[in-house]
This record gives C-alpha cells, structure tokens and sequence, in this order.
C-alpha cells in the first residue's frame, strides 16, 4: 500500500481522500503516538488555512484527540509557521495544521508538528500510520472525566504577530509594498505585521471566502503582483501560498524574485554580517545551477540535499546550519523559526532592503538565473516512484545529459503530493530546455499511463 504521509503530512481532496475519518483516526493515533511518553494530560494545538472544508476535518480531527484523552485548543485560521511557534511558546505536546499549502481548494491536509515545533521524522509518521492500519489496536479508549476537551482561542494570532516583530524590527516607513495574501492563511497576520512596521501597505486578495485560496492569486499565480508593482509604482510585491509558508517577491520593475534568489540576498547580507552560521546555506538538488556559481563566487558554501523542506531542516539542524530552502519560496531562518515561515522571509529580506539602501533588482543580480524549464507528467499515483524502472524513459534521460554535455543537467522527480513525475531541464537555451522538457514529460506520460 502507497505511504498515507507524502512530503508535507497527508494530503488529499476533502471528503473523498482526505475523509472525516481518516481525519479522526489521524487525531487518535497522531494524540497518542506524540503524546504516550507524558505522565500528564496533553494539550495538541490546532490551526487551518482558509479552506471550506478547514472547520469539518479540523472538528473530526479534535474528536480524535479528544477520544484518546488528550485536550485541543483550536486557534482557527493561521499560518502553518505560527502553529509551530505557538506549539513551541505554549509547552503544549503538540501542533496540528490542516491545510493544502499551494494545491486547489478542494484538496486539503494535516500536518503535525512536534512539541519542539518540528515536522515529524518519517519514524513518527509511520508508528501513526502503523496504528491506523491495526485499527488503534491496544488503544484504551477512555470515558467520562478521562475524555479530553477543546478550547477555543482565537486571539492567539497576535501574539505571532508580535513575535514576527520581535524578530526583525525592520522600520518599513514609506516603502511601498504591495501584498498577495492568495485569500489563505496570511490574509490577517502578515497585513497587520508589515502595516505595524509602518509600510506603506497595499493589499490584494485578502477576502478568503473559503474557495477562492490560491485560485489565479498568491505565490503561485504571480502575473497580477507583477502588474500591481508596477502601476502602484512601489518598491516591492510580495506574494504568499495558502499556509503562508512560502514567499516569492516582485522587484520594483515587475520582475519575479524567486527563493534562490531570495536565499542568495538574505544569504550574503548575512555573510556580511558575520551571522551565516559556517558560511553554509542548505538548498535542494532543484536549485537552480546559477545558485552553485553565486556560492562559489561569495565564498558561501552550497549544501544540496532531495526536494522537500524537511529534509533541507534535517540537514540544518544536524550540522548547525541557519539559513536554508527551496526555489518555491520556502525559505528557513532557523535562529527565528523552526519552519519555512512566509513573513519572516518577507521581513529578512526587507530588512536588507532598507539597511543596504538597494533597490529589489540590485540586490537580486546577485546571482544570474539560468534558463529552467519545468513540466509536469501526469502519471498513476501508484506508479510515480518507479519510473526509473521503464528502459525507455532511462534510455531518453541518458540521451538528453549526453546532448548537453555539462552545459546543462535533466531532473527528474514524483511530486510528493500529487498523481505527477515533475520533469526538470536546466540549460542556457530558453527554447530547447522547453521542447525537451515537453517531450521528456510527454514520453513519461505515454509509457506510465
């Protein structure tokens, strides 16, 4: 059987994949599998993003917690980086967050923090999963004063607010920002941080109506910033994803800034600073090749590790690491936060801003993009790991990097979330790395299907 856990929790569409079931068997097992080494009664957090269907999973869930004993307290919508802040601030024995990050509305997820605020080892998900498929098997179920209960707290998003203050008192007055909150988990708390800060603050898609997260807005959906920046004539666009745990910006001239670049920014300002923490910074093997060269370049070391964000923190935390993340935007400032946290990226970055007196697209030359082309293969779910496996996509792959010869690299990698194979070609044509990718991604579909 496919692992219920992908990369970032467990993820489906609402109601059919993800069902209430599954939710309140997530919050049994998940409850007392965080929570069995504790002599007291334990409190787990809880939080979603905008989604329709945040309130039903997140009640079922809560049922679950509660069955085994243990207490909730349901904060309601939040950002997944503050839900692991909270966790942390509060001693509580754990956090939850229910939310899709970038997908469609429709889909949704849950995601457990540690009482540290860490993601779970892959350990932890599977003794979880373990007990879901034994059916809570030698599990007291406890009954009258034994059950838990839910608190509701619904305050508790200021107090992140705060914190992300605390963190970098940048002072924003007159520096024009245009902000997409993509109708999520942003659409209060990072409003409110950057206007404290005193920016001059023009904010887009700050409506959630519980179907609109993500839809044509958001990090993911860039063009309208790009426009706004623009007309709005201000100094930067910044644009999160539904959870608010990733961040890409728009410089001044509409150009997008991507996480490498990001990263690359705070990265070197940090250098200068004395505060990079071993002259390291953690990214993924999908880094794009200019990343390696402004390395080489600043004297900044490039640790590599496979896509996902959990394992650029493994990384980070083992070796002592405090800058590191992904292209997409999910940027991790581990002296601050223990997760890829949107407005903290936001916030380091323009605290360089204001402190080296540069314009975005100054401080982005820092490293030269080179020509990516990303296409998506749709695959069966079940399938998606194996397509090594098939002679003909090995043999096409091999052909490709021999074609390039150095000058260029083909990655290829099953999306931890969806029904994909993600097909990655970086080389200096714009037009062929496009028409190889399409074909590549064409060839894995065709055979796999």
């Amino acid at each position: 059987m496919a692992r219920m856990f992908g990369t970032d929790g467990v993820r489906g569409v609402a109601g059919s994949e993800l069902t209430i079931e599954l939710a309140t068997k997530l919050g049994q097992a998940g409850a007392y599998v965080l929570t069995k080494e504790q002599e007291h009664q334990a409190t787990i957090i809880v939080g979603c993003d905008t989604r329709i269907s945040g309130g039903m999973l997140a009640s079922a869930l809560m049922a679950g917690i509660c069955s085994v004993g243990a207490n909730a307290i349901f904060v309601g919508v939040m950002p997944t980086p503050a839900i692991a802040y909270l966790t942390r601030k509060h001693k509580v024995d754990a956090g939850v967050v229910i939310s899709a990050s970038h997908n469609p509305m429709e889909f949704n997820g849950i995601k457990f923090f540690n009482g540290e605020g860490y993601k779970l080892s892959d350990e932890l998900e599977d003794e979880i999963e373990a007990l879901i498929r034994n059916n809570m098997k030698d599990v007291n179920l406890p009954i009258g004063s034994g059950v838990g209960k839910i608190d509701y707290r619904f305050d508790l998003r200021d107090e992140y607010v705060e914190f992300m203050k605390k963190c970098v008192p940048v002072d924003l007055t007159g520096m024009k920002i245009v902000v997409d909150c993509a109708e999520g988990a942003a659409h209060y708390t990072s409003v409110k941080a950057l206007k404290d800060l005193g920016a001059d603050l023009v904010a887009i898609h700050t409506e959630p109506d519980g179907t609109n997260i993500n839809a044509n807005c958001g990090s993911t959906h860039m063009d309208e910033l790009k426009a706004r920046v623009v007309y709005e004539n201000a100094a930067i666009g910044i644009a999160f994803d539904g959870d608010a745990d990733r961040m890409l910006a728009v410089d001044e001239k509409g150009e997008l800034v991507d996480g490498d670049q990001i990263m690359a920014i705070c990265g070197t300002y940090m250098k200068q600073k004395g505060t990079l923490k071993k002259n390291t910074i953690v990214v993924t093997v999908m880094t794009n090749l200019g990343f390696s060269l402004m390395g080489e370049r600043e004297g900044i070391h490039v640790e590599k590790t496979k896509v996902g964000d959990r394992y650029v923190l493994e990384n980070m935390r083992e070796h002592g690491y405090n800058i590191g993340g992904e292209q997409s935007g999910h940027v991790i400032f581990l002296d601050d936060n223990t997760t890829g946290d949107g407005l903290l990226s936001a916030l380091h970055l323009l605290e360089v801003m204001v402190k080296t007196k540069k314009t975005l697209s100054e401080l982005a030359s820092v490293m030269e993009v080179l020509p990516q082309a990303l296409v998506n293969a749709k695959v069966p779910n079940h399938k998606k790991d194996n397509f090594m496996d098939y002679q003909e996509i090995a043999d096409a792959v091999a052909k490709l990097e021999q074609k390039f010869n150095g000058e260029g690299r083909v990655l290829i990698r099953p999306s931890g979330t969806e029904p994909l194979v993600r097909v990655m070609i970086e080389g200096k044509d714009q037009k062929v790395i496009d028409e190889e990718a399409k074909k590549l991604a064409e060839l894995i579909t065709k055979i796999m299907l």
